[in-house]
């Protein structure tokens, strides 16, 4: 049986390892895959305007492509990648879409209120925040967590999550969409990541409790919980030789590439999910089975 574009790229992977997170995605060999030129768009989300954080590289610059491949303006907002922030908004500008990036901590409730400002000055409006950031330490040891690396995951994880949507919410109407990236750690765990984890787990929740407080209001709030991706997490993270072995545990043997998850994004962002909110999509290749 012929490869797919997806198998054959995850064939390419060498082992390799990036000595800062969260990780460049211009330094990733082979670079991973987050426009699918498959991937056609029909305008579902015309007249829209998207803030996506973290959305510089890896799940964040697949989703603000295949969004303005439908018709959004996307806002991007990173930490520090300049280069890789660039090459996003040239791919959103591609496909005939505004694209602006902002650079900040979005740790800090601060940081986020000026964000939510500064998009809603440069666009007008905003109608789907996707709350994508995040970092994680791998510790074997348990005890080996500090409380500054603690700090640092939850803050960026998770209290970002909640000082941007408190910023965004008096912006959002009717029809409008929260989503908000989890992880497949949050269902099955995992034993070097309990902080992180942990963090993934709170978003689950989070999603599922904020759902039902701003449901009358019609603004829905989902999740999508991303099994092992190619993104520069994970060379940031990990050793050479775990990269190297990276998704390859997976029912179907591999990793997953951003541009796998982005048509998750698109369905929570958009009419197609009308009556769907406090949900979790879940994009793993068979690493999870949810029940």
């Amino acid at each position: 049986m012929a490869k797919d574009k997806f198998e054959e790229i995850d064939e390419q992977v060498d082992p390799q390892e990036q000595s800062k997170q969260p990780g460049l995605e211009e330094q990733m060999d082979p670079e991973p895959i987050y426009d699918d030129k498959d991937y056609k768009g029909s305008g579902k989300l015309e007249g829209k305007v998207a803030l996506i954080t973290g959305g510089d590289s890896g799940i964040g610059r697949a989703v603000a492509v295949a969004y303005a491949k439908e018709g959004a303006n996307v806002a991007i907002a990173y930490l520090n990648e300049d280069e890789d922030a660039d090459q996003t908004i040239k791919a959103i500008e591609a496909y005939g879409a505004k694209g602006a990036k902002f650079a900040t901590d979005v740790s800090d409730v601060e940081n986020c209120n000026q964000l939510i400002v500064d998009v809603i000055s440069e666009f007008g409006q905003l109608n789907i925040l996707v709350n994508n950031a995040g970092k994680q330490f791998p510790q074997d040891d348990f005890l080996a967590i500090s409380p500054d690396q603690l700090m640092e995951t939850f803050s960026t994880n998770i209290f970002s999550m909640f000082y941007l949507t408190q910023a965004a919410l008096p912006h959002l109407q009717k029809g409008d969409s929260i989503i908000n990236t989890s992880s497949v750690t949050a269902y099955r765990g995992s034993p070097e990541l309990i902080d992180y984890s942990s963090t993934k787990g709170a978003i689950t929740s989070f999603t599922r409790s904020l759902s039902a407080n701003i449901a009358e209001q019609g603004i829905r709030v989902n999740s999508v919980a991303p099994g092992p991706i190619w993104t520069p997490l994970i060379p940031a993270t990990f050793g050479a030789e775990k990269v190297g072995e990276h998704g390859g545990d997976t029912p179907m043997e591999r990793r997953g590439q951003p541009s796998e998850l982005a048509p998750a994004y698109v369905y929570l962002a958009s009419k197609d999910s009308t009556y769907v909110t406090g949900q979790a999509i879940h994009v793993n290749g068979g690493d999870y089975i949810s029940s």
